[in-house]
């Protein structure tokens, strides 16, 4: 899921931060409430890959963000689980 979503963010012309955002968001939720357990890995897991992607490109270190927003992710995700069960 990561993956694909830094492969459409590091497309050139592609500048829609907004989408990438929330599908990082809602990626890192989801797979955090399916599993239950462990919301750092899915985090990290969903959102290494854009800083991966674009590190060394011109947004440099604010693709960094991307792990921010995935650790937010989680952790929703991680808390939903809980309530639930």
């Amino acid at each position: 899921m990561g993956l694909g979503i830094a492969v459409l963010d590091s497309q050139p012309g592609y500048d829609a931060t907004g989408l990438t955002v929330g599908l990082l968001l809602l990626g890192a939720m989801a797979v955090a409430a399916a599993s239950g357990r462990r919301p750092w890995l899915w985090a990290v897991q969903v959102g290494v890959w854009v800083p991966l992607f674009e590190i060394g490109g011109p947004t440099g270190a604010a693709s960094l963000a991307a792990l921010v927003v995935t650790i937010i992710g989680a952790a929703i995700g991680y808390v939903i689980a809980r309530v639930v069960a």
